[in-house]
């Protein structure tokens, strides 16, 4: 007697009687967690923004209702940017911080490079170039005032051993402006060394003993092993580098208050003295340069994220 061979018994798929939560967990869960942050991220930086594009076509105190009280007057403000002597010189230090403000790179990439080494004392430098990073802005700008002053400043102090006679940095149209950025600059390359720190304990140590193999030394084994991977940091360093130079305000609000003679103003302070000031009230006109900074600001922003992308996108 043979058996019968026998049939696989089949069982009809199972309904998925989960929750739809349940069978989209994975996707939803971590937008739920971004949430909060996504709407405030709107309801303070996005909605803003277009509301300053509004506002920068209306002629308005700032009081009452935007559309009643004020009055639409179209590209009337840009207009009036065009020919404000004040805007241009604001616009002008504008360029010459950016500028500037970059040589916090490097000096942050070449201190960070010292302070990698394993020498005596090495925890007592890293607090001392840490310090400046975890000070604020206004305790920097009233240091800095007190270390130009003309008579008692410890700057006219050391120049007075060499012979030389004293000056007036804050007090001068045409030193005022680089016064200032030397002390923005502080801070601003420990900041940047911060970031090269973090940089530096991600370098491959593999490469760096294959280029020493290859007879790579010093500045070649520099620029061709370790700057390329401290792109990241630099990256993060160029970003908040320049998004500092473009909105500085609160250094030259300490220590000039835009003087002398408005040769320090820069356009986050312009606009603040057109709109918020004692004698401002020009809502539609401070937008109006708000809106020129965020497009400035915008603009280096969005080349250096497409040059990451490229980078990135080239090496696949």
């Amino acid at each position: 007697m043979t058996n019968a061979p026998a049939v696989p018994t089949t069982h009809a798929a199972q309904p998925d009687r989960r929750s739809w939560y349940k069978r989209n967990e994975i996707a939803i869960t971590p937008w739920l967690f971004l949430l909060p942050g996504i709407l405030f991220f709107a309801a303070y930086v996005v909605i803003p923004i277009f509301q300053s594009f509004q506002v920068s076509f209306y002629r308005w105190d700032g009081l009452g209702d935007l559309t009643e009280q004020g009055q639409f007057i179209g590209l009337g403000n840009y207009q009036e940017l065009a020919t404000d002597r004040n805007f241009e010189i604001s616009l002008v230090n504008n360029i010459k911080w950016l500028l500037l403000y970059l040589l916090a790179i490097p000096l942050g990439l070449f201190i960070a490079l010292f302070l990698n080494q394993t020498v005596t004392g090495i925890r007592l430098y890293k607090s001392l170039f840490f310090f400046p990073f975890v000070i604020s802005q206004v305790v920097v700008g009233l240091v800095f005032s007190w270390f130009y002053l003309p008579s008692e400043g410890l700057l006219n102090a050391v120049i007075g051993l060499v012979g030389l006679g004293p000056v007036n940095i804050l007090g001068d149209p045409d030193m005022a402006t680089y016064g200032i950025i030397a002390a923005g600059l502080w801070p601003q390359t420990a900041y940047c060394m911060i970031l090269y720190l973090t940089g530096l304990n991600a370098v491959d140590p593999e490469q760096i003993e294959a280029a020493r193999l290859d007879g790579a030394k010093k500045w070649k084994m520099l620029w061709y092993i370790i700057i390329p991977q401290l792109k990241p940091a630099t990256f993060i360093a160029f970003v908040v580098t320049i998004i500092g130079a473009l909105r500085s305000f609160d250094l030259i609000s300490i220590m000039t208050n835009g003087g002398p003679f408005g040769s320090t103003r820069v356009l986050s302070f312009y606009m603040y003295e057109k709109a918020l000031a004692e004698f401002g009230f020009r809502m539609g006109y401070g937008a109006a340069i708000a809106v020129v900074l965020f497009v400035i600001m915008l603009f280096f922003i969005a080349y250096f994220l497409y040059s990451m992308w490229r980078d990135e996108r080239g090496a696949r």
